[in-house]
């Protein structure tokens, strides 16, 4: 945080006398200070110095104070600033502070011995919102760090399962059906048993498939995030325990891969607690564009939520949030008791 010397407070007043006595005023407080008498003087200092606060009077000869804040705005140069307003002006005050303006004085009696103080607080607050800023960017910064390695862990598990695990027992598999056929046939119940474990290593064979595929780093491939979505749904449609189905058009707005990566994982995971959690048999997967946004949407029909969730599927939405707050996504969840839940994540189209 900055020391008070080292902060510098622009004053914007037409009144030469009173700007003269602001500015000695907080100079004995120990603050830097630059000194304009008209809007115009003030945005030609704004173009050349970068004050930590401005002090602006909102009735100047030349212009509007509101006139000098809605040029910054237009320029992108709008730095923290208060108003100084005359007695009867509180409503315009109060305008004002709705466009942004930290604080307010009003020119009274003990005008001169408030500056200080509503300089003062009105500095701390703008430190306490840097400060939250700050660590907000850092939070963000972390989870997608975490969710960095959560994605090549999920890799390298996929890969062991496929190249590891899923060899051996396809290996053991062809080497059941090598034993049924160099059996006699006098011993039927050898084969049938054989025959069943054949069976049961298939199954684990696809499973362990399945799992890998679903471990392995997303590619939108060329068709991008709805064709990516379109075969997930039939994937999971393919046990015939669940019938999961995708709608959206059949290309989408351009996406970031790194954005669309995060969507896909959300849709998986939503799918993933609806089968696994819920009872569901049908689960629809679905792209929109409501009103200039981009719009993910995975409803089932299950039991819905639980009042309280089971520890894995409670970790499933806590993931999902973390995925869309990384991509500046927002999340919402519906569950209708019995009435199976609804999962949507929308985000602005041009951050995607």
């Amino acid at each position: 945080m900055p020391t008070p010397t080292s902060r510098t407070i622009l004053i914007v007043d037409d009144d030469l006398g009173l700007l003269r006595l602001i500015a000695r005023t907080l100079q004995r407080e120990n603050f830097l200070t630059l000194t304009a008498s008209s809007g115009r003087e003030a945005l030609v200092c704004l173009a050349t110095h970068q004050p930590d606060l401005l002090v602006l009077d909102l009735q100047l000869a030349d212009m509007a104070g509101r006139a000098v804040i809605h040029q910054l705005e237009q320029a992108g140069r709008l730095i923290p600033f208060l108003i100084i307003t005359g007695q009867g002006d509180e409503r315009t005050a109060v305008e004002m502070m709705k466009r942004g303006a930290l604080d307010y004085l009003v020119k009274d009696i003990q005008f001169i011995e408030f500056v200080p103080t509503v300089v003062r607080r009105a500095l701390d607050q703008v430190a306490r919102e840097r400060q939250l800023v700050a660590a907000q960017a850092e939070l963000k910064e972390s989870r997608e760090q975490l969710l960095a390695i959560s994605e090549r862990e999920q890799a390298r598990i996929g890969a062991e399962l496929h190249d590891g695990l899923g060899q051996q027992l396809t290996a053991i598999e062809l080497r059941c059906e090598s034993l049924l056929a160099d059996l006699p046939p006098r011993r039927p119940d050898l084969k049938q048993q054989l025959s069943e474990i054949g069976g049961y290593l298939r199954e684990a064979v696809s499973q362990t498939r399945a799992l890998a595929r679903g471990l392995s780093p997303v590619n939108l491939g060329s068709g991008g995030l709805p064709e990516a979505l379109g075969e997930l749904a039939v994937r999971m449609s393919r046990d015939g325990k669940v019938r999961c189905t995708f709608a959206g058009p059949p290309e989408s707005a351009a996406v970031d891969p790194l954005v669309g990566a995060h969507l896909f994982r959300i849709a998986q995971e939503a799918i993933n607690n609806a089968v696994k959690h819920s009872g569901a048999t049908n689960i629809c997967v679905c792209l929109t564009y409501p009103d200039g946004a981009f719009q993910l949407t995975i409803t089932d029909n299950g039991r819905g939520l639980p009042a309280m969730p089971s520890p894995a599927a409670g970790i499933g939405l806590q993931i999902m949030r973390h995925r869309a707050s990384v991509i500046g996504a927002d999340l919402a969840i519906q569950s209708p008791p019995g009435q199976g839940v609804a999962i949507s994540c929308t985000l602005p189209l041009c951050q995607s």
